[in-house]
């Protein structure tokens, strides 16, 4: 709450709730939805974080965001956005691995999948997610029949040979050396667990990745929510917008992107105190 407000200037109220149960958690918001111009929602995991989004945005009248998905979904896209321009690498043509299937991961697939990127592979624990598995959940059979058109199969090693970008919201130190030298020459790595990255930063560097990114403020070229959640409300509430679309979301990660300054390998973002930037993602929210 103090985020929106220092960065969005949008007054927020934080509101905790002692339950885990999905039909809880949407009664409780629709019952206090009326005090309130938006719904951020905040740490609920998946599979419930997706109908309880979807129901709330069908039954509410304001704009509802679940910032784990959404909010990591429009950065990693702008970072994506700038990486691939330094790689002078079509999306059409780039071939990305998405390590973790839950919030984030689906977000972040459904956003490339939108916005152009062709050649996607999303990973679970037990490997490549394709249309053959049969130990798929809902929302993972949604991700099948929208990403590996391939249809490659195995663990996260064999889905990586040959790709050019790697994505990870899921553990520590799960990427190796050896995974990375399998990718493309200059290989984009987003490790992006928190507080320990997929792989070290360094080592990844040293093992020829070309961009590196993670979660941490200690490293460069930090997936930082907070450029993108306060802007996206600010907007909304400026404009009246009821619910927030996925057209919006590219817009503002496009919007984000145009923002670095003195783009490079080791800054492929603008700074999360660019006063800038919540004003450029505002805008693309009308």
């Amino acid at each position: 709450c103090a985020l929106f407000k220092e960065f969005g200037g949008v007054d927020a109220w934080p509101i905790c709730l002692a339950t885990q149960d999905t039909e809880e958690i949407i009664a409780a918001v629709k019952n206090i939805a009326p005090s309130f111009g938006g719904i951020n929602l905040e740490d609920i995991g998946a599979p419930r974080c997706f109908e309880i989004e979807e129901r709330l945005r069908r039954e509410l009248d304001i704009p509802v965001l679940h910032d784990d998905q959404h909010g990591t979904a429009v950065v990693v896209l702008a970072a994506l956005i700038n990486a691939l321009k330094l790689k002078r690498l079509a999306k059409q043509k780039a071939r990305v691995v998405i390590n973790g299937a839950g919030a984030a991961g689906t977000a972040i697939a459904r956003i490339l999948a939108d916005y152009g990127f062709k050649n996607i592979v999303v990973c679970d624990k037990r490997g490549a997610i394709h249309k053959g598995r049969r130990d798929l959940s809902r929302h993972k059979r949604l991700l099948s029949a929208l990403t590996n058109r391939e249809s490659r199969r195995g663990d996260l090693g064999n889905a990586l040979r040959g790709a050019d970008i790697f994505i990870g919201v899921s553990a520590g130190n799960i990427l190796n050396a050896e995974m990375v030298r399998a990718m493309n020459p200059r290989p984009v790595i987003f490790a992006l667990a928190n507080p320990t990255p997929e792989i070290d930063p360094r080592l990844a560097e040293e093992t020829g990745a070309f961009i590196v990114a993670t979660g941490r403020s200690d490293f460069p070229n930090q997936i930082n929510n907070v450029l993108a959640f306060p802007g996206i409300f600010r907007g909304a509430l400026d404009r009246g917008v009821r619910r927030i679309t996925q057209k919006m979301l590219i817009r503002a990660a496009r919007s984000l992107a145009a923002c670095t300054r003195n783009l490079s390998a080791a800054q492929i973002l603008p700074s999360p105190f660019d006063r800038k930037v919540p004003r450029a993602v505002a805008s693309a929210i009308r």
